[in-house]
């Protein structure tokens, strides 16, 4: 009989963990495994790449509840009381006061779930991938039936609102907790050492053989620029960096270095990193691509990769452009280092402008440096996991 697993998410946007998802699935024999993703809302450009034999299912109710979830208590009280339902105003209001009080909203998640069944099947293993995202990580426990449960944590958790009174009272619950980097657990486990005992690193999978088979799909660059390409991949936000590489590129070009700086993702910053690049006057040197569920072409055809990220738990971009040889430059987020060897493999700097700069200018001025990572990468051996699958029942069921 086949193992049933479950892997709850928020939805399937093209970003890292949606990522680190695909390539899991990809790892997982059909005819071994019932695999199901259930998420909140059906949408993102990764949804078509979800295996044809993965059971998408989207959770029934959720939008009935959605804004209750995710807006301001005030609004949703207002809301309630304009449409003259005067009990669920004061419950409304009752919750969030104690959810203020106990500086956590188990209570009012339990609120919002009263309408729902406990999920209709039973699993071998369900699986709180979009981690840490508090409400998913209740559902799981309290709403999914398994033999076991397991809490991914994707991110690093001293970077992003992480609520450690939600974490003590629904985490203990979770049989074992995966983090995607060493530094990352270890992070956590600062936060959080009484669940050490139940936490270990799972790296994300990487499929070096899946990413040179995609950097031969598509055309990459289309613009025929014959200088220097830099490439930067990530969601537009203060968290990945992009801003930084904006002031690094007009800095590098006032220089008279030949270069064009190429930045794949969208995200809330796009309007502010735009008005950026309009005031350096950098149109034409600093092009924002949009996004892709396929960057590998244009990671395949870059001189130089960047990934300057303010934090990150796993990043997989900088793991992809390892597998397609590429010289990088990386600030120094959780995780970095366990990827890229300073100065033998690529270069980590710290996380400011002024580092950037001077890394990227160091390997213009000396391209045999460049040559230098890349004869080092061919010799490192790839990223040898075991199957994602064995690990996963070997060490829990």
């Amino acid at each position: 009989m086949k193992k049933k697993l479950l892997f709850m998410v928020i939805n399937m946007n093209i970003g890292g963990t949606e990522k680190a998802l695909l390539s899991l699935l990809q790892e997982i024999p059909q005819e071994k495994y019932d695999v199901t993703v259930l998420m909140l809302e059906k949408y993102g450009g990764f949804l078509d790449l979800i295996p044809a034999w993965v059971n998408v299912k989207i959770l029934d109710g959720y939008l009935e509840i959605k804004d209750e979830l995710n807006n301001p208590p005030k609004t949703v009280a207002i809301n309630y009381f304009k449409k003259g339902r005067l009990i669920e105003t004061i419950k409304i209001c009752a919750y969030h006061g104690m959810a203020k009080v106990m500086k956590e909203r188990t209570q009012y998640y339990k609120y919002l779930l009263k309408k729902f069944n406990t999920y209709e099947n039973d699993y071998d293993i369900a699986v709180a991938y979009a981690g840490p995202m508090d409400f998913i990580s209740y559902f799981i426990i309290y709403k999914i039936r398994a033999k076991y449960k397991v809490q991914w944590i994707h991110f690093d958790v001293t970077k992003i609102g992480f609520n450690r009174n939600f974490v003590r009272k629904i985490y203990s619950h979770f049989d074992r907790i995966y983090t995607v980097s060493e530094e990352g657990k270890e992070k956590f486990c600062k936060l959080m050492p009484f669940l050490k005992h139940k936490t270990v690193r799972f790296e994300n999978i990487i499929s070096s053989k899946h990413i040179v088979e995609m950097s031969e799909r598509g055309k990459g660059f289309t613009d025929y620029f014959d200088g220097i390409r830099i490439l930067t991949v990530g969601r537009l936000s203060k968290e990945k960096g992009q801003d930084m590489t904006i002031c690094v590129m007009a800095r590098l070009k006032r220089e008279g270095y030949p270069i064009r700086w190429y930045s794949i993702g969208e995200g809330s910053a796009r309007k502010e990193y735009e008005n950026l690049i309009a005031q350096y006057k950098l149109e034409k040197d600093y092009v924002l691509l949009g996004s892709t569920p396929n960057p590998y072409p244009f990671m395949k055809q870059c001189d130089l990769y960047v990934q300057p990220s303010r934090h990150e738990g796993y990043c997989i971009t900088l793991a992809e452009a390892k597998h397609l040889l590429k010289p990088i430059v990386a600030t120094n987020f959780t995780g970095a280092k366990e990827q890229i060897t300073d100065e033998l493999t690529g270069l980590i700097v710290d996380i400011n402008e002024e580092d950037l700069y001077l890394a990227i200018k160091k390997i213009l001025d000396n391209p045999d440096k460049c040559k230098g990572f890349v004869s080092q990468l061919k010799r490192e051996t790839h990223m040898k996991n075991e199957s994602p699958i064995k690990y996963l029942l070997e060490n829990t069921i």
